[in-house]
């Protein structure tokens, strides 16, 4: 339990961390990986590049310092921090070289102003948010699927849109895990740990992938889009996986994770539609969920909007209207954005019911806009479901 005057202490820092927040945490990743390279196995060095995580972690680290005298809000952002720590294998020894080089960051950034008063006083605090996060996960590695990362067979590889393949993997006999008995949650992701050898990468690259089918009957599916863009060269792992990765070959995965699911109580009622809303490769858990939603209940009212580049962008066509055929009552509308104007709240409220339940997944700039959209209509929050494609707390506000 933290003294009354550290909480006071870190209370006071508050505006400090909405000015600086980020400045701190780039300087912390910054410091931590050069001085700790071996770390660079498991931190996406793209999300470093774009500033995705360290924004994450300002927004973390700025949540806590407001609710210091009670995390309990926080408990679901933690729960969800700790999917993303689990997948990617981080341990309870990793925490005191993070708090280290927190530390010192806050020293470097603020100079004279951080105080030995402040400086201890998030010693303090650290050690307590970082028990938070190692009783949640301890937790999460005692209910995961496997331990660590196992060997998995690619069975199959089939393009899905101009730029997205989907992969088929079974275990290795080796690996000890049957798929029979593995239950899988609609909009869970797996994490693939490869090894690329290209631009120079001397270490191993950590991604997650969500799962496109809650079916295991053919093995584990997920898929996979060629990132590029003008400032950054193709993604280092989806360029691996598309060019080099072949039938026959071996990945390591680790358990699936991850708290985006359908809401179990809905599934079987019809009076709460269902929309499904995603953009790009976002389809994939959004296809999931589409699955589990007509196996369970083909009853419910869905609504299926998908939003690609264009036509030849546009992943599991096919799939998706097998499908939405087997739905009772369905509303399907895709959307070019090349030739057509982006989604914005007009449009959402001509197209959805005030009352659905909301999924929705893509990009961090999309799903920005598309919450912002539904709180404009005055959208339920706990309607309001997304996975971001990057670290989720770098799109929420505290």
């Amino acid at each position: 339990m933290l003294s009354e005057q550290t909480r006071t202490t870190i209370k006071a820092t508050v505006p400090v961390l909405e000015q600086q927040g980020s400045v701190i945490t780039r300087t912390f990743y910054k410091n931590m990986l050069s001085e700790h390279t071996e770390l660079l196995n498991i931190f996406n060095r793209i999300n470093q590049k774009k500033g995705a995580q360290p924004n994450a972690l300002a927004t973390t680290v700025l949540a806590a310092a407001k609710h210091i005298d009670d995390l309990t809000p926080l408990l679901d952002h933690v729960k969800q921090i700790g999917q993303k720590h689990r997948a990617l294998q981080i341990k309870p020894e990793h925490y005191p070289i993070v708090g280290e080089y927190l530390l010192k960051a806050i020293k470097e950034v603020l100079g004279d102003a951080a105080t030995p008063e402040i400086i201890n006083a998030w010693g303090e605090a650290y050690g307590e948010i970082a028990n938070v996060f190692i009783t949640v996960e301890k937790e999460m590695y005692a209910e995961q699927a496997w331990p660590g990362w196992k060997p998995f067979t690619v069975v199959d590889k089939e393009l899905v849109a101009n730029d997205v393949y989907a992969f088929t993997v079974k275990p290795t006999t080796e690996s000890g895990i049957n798929l029979s008995t593995l239950p899988i949650v609609a909009g869970q992701y797996i994490t693939v740990n490869t090894h690329p050898v290209r631009q120079d990468n001397q270490y191993d690259a950590l991604r997650h992938y969500s799962l496109c089918s809650i079916s295991t009957k053919d093995g584990l599916k997920f898929a996979v889009k060629l990132e590029t863009d003008k400032t950054h060269p193709a993604g280092l792992v989806s360029e691996f996986l598309h060019k080099d990765v072949k039938v026959g070959d071996e990945l390591k995965l680790s358990a699936p994770a991850g708290d985006f699911a359908l809401t179990d109580k809905l599934i079987h009622q019809n009076e709460i539609p269902l929309v499904l809303l995603s953009a790009g490769v976002g389809v994939t858990p959004i296809l999931a969920m589409l699955e589990k939603q007509v196996t369970e209940n083909p009853n419910r009212p869905i609504y299926w909007i998908q939003s690609s580049y264009n036509e030849g962008t546009q992943s599991f066509k096919k799939h998706v209207d097998e499908l939405l055929d087997k739905a009772t009552t369905t509303k399907k509308t895709i959307l070019y954005t090349d030739t057509q104007p982006a989604i914005d709240a007009e449009f959402l409220q001509e197209q959805i019911p005030a009352n659905a339940d909301v999924y929705l997944c893509g990009s961090l700039g999309f799903m920005q806009a598309m919450i912002e959209h539904l709180k404009i209509l005055e959208h339920k929050d706990d309607f309001i479901h997304y996975e971001p494609f990057g670290p989720k707390m770098s799109t929420v506000k505290v």
